[in-house]
Order: structure tokens, then sequence, then C-alpha cells
């Protein structure tokens, strides 16, 4: 009999993808959402509000939630709370290559939600990615508009498809609790000019790139390529494959 699976922030960009893997195995996947629908349970990681009873009997609960807004790490920390009550299930955090190198306010309370996970008392899965292939496009996205674009002079990313990232959480979700698991990194590391290039090419735009090169700790980490694993490239879709759909 297969496991019952939890999966909080199934309405987004990774968890949806990973419910869509996992209800195509036949895996018993439900979704931890503040709305109601079908294949859900409602409630609210902030409030606490449902999450008691939607944790309860789940085997596995995969922590996909997460927002900008600084509530990480109390969702987290509620989630944990409620999640021990229950049980012992299985908890898999999906995380950021870097978080421990680049002083990024989201990215401390990544790495506190880590600890919370870590110290828990819980059997716990910790998987740590390069930046999503969405993500990067983003950068770009948001300056279609305007003739000149920007890119950050000296910075790389290493960009890797959801896809690629919600196969791997749903083989974690499926196994035994691991600890902290190998960081996982797109198929290429690329700079931002380049990437930043082969957007707008990819979308039929020309435009001229002005290389950005801003002051202060964060910016010189990622110069230093905190955010990248170029020994964990084991993604398989390339940028341009996921300009072009594929």
């Amino acid at each position: 009999m297969g496991k019952s699976i939890l999966v909080t922030g199934g309405t987004g960009t990774l968890g949806g993808a990973l419910v869509r893997r996992l209800r195509a195995d036949d895996e018993d996947a439900t979704v931890l959402s503040r709305r109601p629908g079908i294949g859900r349970v409602v409630g609210d990681l902030r409030t606490r509000q449902g999450v008691a009873d939607a944790v309860a009997g789940a085997d596995v609960i995969v922590h996909c939630a997460t927002t900008n807004s600084g509530h990480d790490v109390q969702a987290t920390r509620n989630l944990v709370d409620l999640a021990r009550r229950s049980g012992r299930p299985h908890v898999v955090y999906i995380s950021i290559v870097g978080i421990d190198r680049i002083p990024l306010s989201y990215y401390r309370a990544k790495l506190e939600s880590e600890r919370l996970i870590g110290e828990s008392g819980l059997p716990w899965t910790i998987l740590r990615t390069t930046q999503f292939h969405d993500l990067v496009a983003r950068f770009s996205s948001v300056q279609r508009r305007s003739p000149l674009v920007a890119a950050l002079s000296g910075v790389r990313f290493q960009p890797i498809s959801v896809r690629d990232v919600a196969e791997r959480l749903a083989e974690l979700a499926r196994g035994d609790a691991a600890g902290r698991v190998a960081d996982m990194g797109g198929p290429q590391v690329r700079t931002h000019e380049d990437l930043t290039r082969a957007y707008f090419q990819a979308n039929g735009l020309s435009r001229r790139v002005l290389r950005l090169r801003p002051p202060g700790s964060t910016f010189r980490a990622l110069r230093s390529g905190a955010n990248l694993v170029p020994d964990r490239a084991v993604g398989r879709v390339t940028f341009e494959e996921f300009l072009s759909g594929g």
C-alpha cells in the first residue's frame, strides 16, 4: 500500500508539478490549501487553522509552501509542531543552494526553516536546488517593454527545471528519511547576461543589454558563485528548452 502524502504549497509552481507527478504515479497525494478544491484539504499554516486535521494520518509531508512576506519561519514552526502532535510523518523540505552564504532575508528564513525541521525530532529530508528557470526568466520578462534591459555583471546562474525538481521530490517522498541529500543543479552554468540575451532571442525581441554591478554583500556572494553547484549539474532541461516549451 502506498504512502499518504500531503503537499503544502501544492497549488504553486513546484508544488503543482509535484502533485501531478505523484498522481501520475498513482500516489495518494493531497494538497494543503487555504482554498477548497478537488484533492485539497483546507488549512492555513500562518494561523494553524485546519492544519492539525490536514496532517493527521499523513505518512509524508512535502513542504513546498513559501512566501516573500516573511511568514515562512512561522509557517514551518506551526507545521512541525502540529505534525509532531499527529505522529511521526516524514517531512521533506525544498530549499535553495547558497542560503547559508547569500545574505538575503528570504534565504535566512529558508535556513531557519531548515533548522526547525532538522531539530524537530521528526524524520526529515532536505533538498537544496539552484534557481528555477521560471525565476531567471522573470528577471527578463519584467523588462520586456524597455529598449534597454539590465543584467548582473559577473553573476552566473545554474537554472533548473521545475519538472526535474518535482521528479526528485517525488522520489524522496517515496523513500525513507535521508537528512540533507545532495544538492541539485541545472545542466548549465551561464552568465546572467547570456541568459538575458537568450530570453529575448527566444521571444523574437532585440534588446540592448546593460551590465550592472551593484554593490553589497549579496551581490559579492553571487559573483563568488555561492548560488552554484557545478559538480551537481544533474538537471536535464536547458534554459533554451524551457523557453521553447520543452
